[in-house]
Parts: structure tokens; sequence; C-alpha cells
């Protein structure tokens, strides 16, 4: 295998984020200086759609989009809220249109913080827009990145029920017991930097098999000094997190990851040829 194939691989980030927009060529020559080989690049809006797609043909040695409807939206005041049918109607066409470009559908998930969701209606409405992004992945045999913050067991439940098949759970803040529903399945789990200053987090990295895990860092969020921007360079302070816990070489972590990550992103060949 070349160096390419042994570095790092980010499988979740925002880096399209406005707090970027600034420095990040810098960003990402940090990132290669890290070793990281690849990043993924989420939407969240159909807005983002554009400026996803953007940022990754500027850098596609690196870079490569996930498009998808977060559970999360924004009204026009900036306020955040339930995502609904109209946000998804507003970005199908255009995931459509670029599917041949892109490394999965993402993120999307469900949300169920108590303002977020103060409603049932609420809660069926982001099974709804998961339900057809499922469906989407599955018509074109894509896997999902999801989100599922407040909402670990009805997350993987709708994703059984709705028939996905390549699933990564990012940042996943269940309970270890429900994780487990998760690889029974067959899911990913991607942990992020923030690993640093959670304890449930190392409790779900000891049950999780090696097999299943990969590497983030939802730059830029959770980041491993809480209110400090998350970078992908980060991802190192992850790997060597879960070495630790697991009791293996930061080497053979690394290796296992982008592996995983790989079986799970079959795009990233692309870039790591």
């Amino acid at each position: 295998m070349d160096s390419r194939q042994e570095g790092f691989i980010d499988c979740h980030t925002h880096l399209a984020d406005s707090v970027f927009e600034n420095d990040i060529q810098d960003v990402l020559d940090n990132a290669r200086k890290s070793g990281v080989v690849a990043a993924l690049v989420c939407t969240e809006t159909p807005a983002d759609i554009p400026i996803v797609l953007r940022l990754c043909e500027k850098f596609p040695d690196i870079l490569l989009p996930c498009l998808g409807i977060h559970p999360v939206q924004k009204d026009s005041n900036d306020v955040e809220r339930c995502v609904s049918q109209k946000d998804l109607d507003k970005a199908i066409s255009e995931i459509e249109k670029r599917i041949d470009k892109i490394c999965a559908i993402g993120e999307v998930g469900l949300d169920f913080q108590p303002r977020i969701t103060p409603n049932p209606e609420h809660k069926e409405a982001q099974r709804n827009v998961l339900k057809a992004q499922v469906e989407l992945a599955n018509k074109y045999n894509l896997p999902l990145n999801v989100h599922s913050r407040s909402a670990g067991r009805p997350a993987i439940a709708a994703l059984k029920e709705f028939g996905a098949r390549n699933v990564l759970m990012h940042a996943f803040d269940g309970r270890p017991s429900i994780a487990m529903e998760g690889i029974k399945e067959g899911y990913f789990f991607s942990i992020p930097p923030s690993i640093v200053r959670s304890e449930q987090k190392v409790k779900l990295i000891k049950q999780l098999p090696m097999e299943q895990i990969l590497l983030e860092t939802d730059s830029p969020a959770l980041s491993p000094v809480k209110g400090e921007r998350n970078e992908p360079s980060n991802v190192k302070i992850s790997c060597d997190h879960i070495a630790n816990v697991k009791g293996l070489t930061s080497e053979e972590v690394r290796r296992i990851t982008t592996q995983n990550a790989v079986k799970l992103f079959p795009k990233l060949k692309d870039i790591l040829k």
C-alpha cells in the first residue's frame, strides 16, 4: 500500500462553513502535513449544496462532497428549527443532478432535542425526510452520513425500518448498548476529537469493534478544546485516543480506520489512487 492509502481519512466535516472562508488553504495544508489524505464535506441545508460542490471542485485531491438535508434547519432570522418536507423538495433534484460526483448522502438523520422537536409532528417530519433520503441512497447505492443527536435509539430503529444499507453514525451520543444495535446491522461509527473530554465516548469505543470504527472531526465543531474551532488535522487526536483505549498503536488504528472508510465510501478510491 502506498502512503496515501495509509493516511488519515476524516469522514465527517463542514469545511464549507463560513469560519473557514478566509484560511481554507492553510487548514487543508495543515491537514496534509498531519497525514490527512481525504476529508468528506457534508451539507446541512439546500443553500449549502453549491457551496460544498464548489469547495470540493477546488480541492479535488483531498475533498469529497456528501449532499443531504439535516434534521435541523434555520429560519429567516437564523434561528434553528425542525426540517420540513419543503426543505427536502428544494434540494432533492439538485442532489440527483450531482449524484455521480458525491461520496454519500449526508448529513441526514434525526435530532430530537426538545427545542427542535417540541411536538410529535416535528419528529414525524424528520422521520419522513430521513426515509426519503434513505430511499435516495438505496436507489443510487450510496452510503449515508447520519446525525442522531438526542435520538440514538430512534435513529437506528428508523434506519433499520427504512432499509438503510451502508451507514455511518457520526459522533454518536447514545448509550453503548444502543450503538450495538447498529453494529449488528453493520453500521460504522466515527469518533471525533472531542472524545478527549467525553467519558461516554470512551465507554462507546471500548464496546465498538475496531472493524466498524472510523475517524472524523465534524470541523468546525467537536474540537478537543471546548469553544475552539476544530480542523481536520485534529483527526490524529481521535486516532491516538482510540489507540489508547483499545490497546493498539496509533499506526494500527490509522490503517484499520482508513481501510474501513474505503469499504464504506468506495468513492474514496478515486482520491487515494
